[in-house]
C-alpha cells in the first residue's frame, strides 16, 4: 500500500508543508494568526453621509484626541499687520500677544475633513519686534517671524466603491500652531 502524495496546487514546484504539528510551522501559523484580524480591519466601513459624522466625531474622541480649539479666532480675510504698537502698551495676557513674533488665529475650512474647521496660526510680523533698553519696540528685519507646525490627525471622508456612501481614512495636516522668531537664513 503507497501512501498517496497531494501537489500543492498553489505552489506546483514547491514540496508539500509540513504537517502543522511540525514546530517548522509554528511561525507561520502565528503569523497567520496575526495577519488575519490586521487584514481584516484594513477593509474600509462604509457610511451613509448622515451617519458619517456620528462616527467621526466618535473616531476622534476614542483615537484621535484633539487639541481645545483657541478663543476668537479672526476671520481669514481679516488685514494682518505687526502691532509693534500694541508693545508701548500694558503687557497681555496670552502668549501670541507676548511673543516677539506675535501671531492671531484664523479659521480654516476643509469640508471633506473632521473636523472640517480648525484654528490656525498666522503670523503677524515678517521680521520680529524687538524692545532694547529705554527705546520704542520696534520690528527687526534681521531676524524672521516663522510659523511653528505641528502634525494632527485628521478622518478625511472618502467615497466607497458604492458611490452613495463614505469611509473615513485618517490623514496628517500640518497645522500652524504659533510663530517664533529666528536668525534670517544666509
Amino acid at each position: 500500500h503507497r501512501a498517496h502524495k497531494s501537489k500543492d496546487i498553489c505552489r506546483p514546484d514547491l514540496p508539500n508543508p509540513a504537517p502543522p504539528s511540525h514546530p517548522s510551522t509554528l511561525p507561520q501559523v502565528a503569523i497567520f494568526l496575526f495577519l488575519v484580524p490586521v487584514l481584516a480591519c484594513r477593509k474600509n466601513r462604509c457610511y451613509s453621509q448622515p451617519k458619517l459624522s456620528e462616527v467621526a466625531e466618535r473616531k476622534l474622541r476614542s483615537h484621535y484626541p484633539q487639541p481645545p480649539e483657541p478663543s476668537l479666532p479672526a476671520a481669514a480675510d481679516s488685514p494682518a499687520s505687526c502691532p509693534v504698537e500694541l508693545y508701548q502698551q500694558q503687557v497681555p495676557q496670552h502668549i501670541s500677544g507676548r511673543s516677539l513674533s506675535p501671531w492671531r488665529y484664523v479659521l480654516v475650512s476643509k469640508e471633506d475633513h473632521f473636523p472640517s474647521t480648525y484654528a490656525e496660526a498666522e503670523c503677524l510680523c515678517s521680521g520680529c519686534i524687538l524692545i532694547r533698553d529705554k527705546n520704542p519696540p520696534q520690528e527687526s528685519h534681521d531676524y524672521n517671524s516663522i510659523p511653528i507646525k505641528q502634525s494632527r490627525v485628521f478622518l478625511k471622508r472618502e467615497r466607497c466603491d458604492n458611490g452613495d456612501e463614505y469611509y473615513l481614512r485618517p490623514v496628517t495636516v500640518e497645522v500652524k500652531v504659533g510663530c517664533t522668531c529666528v536668525r534670517v537664513q544666509t
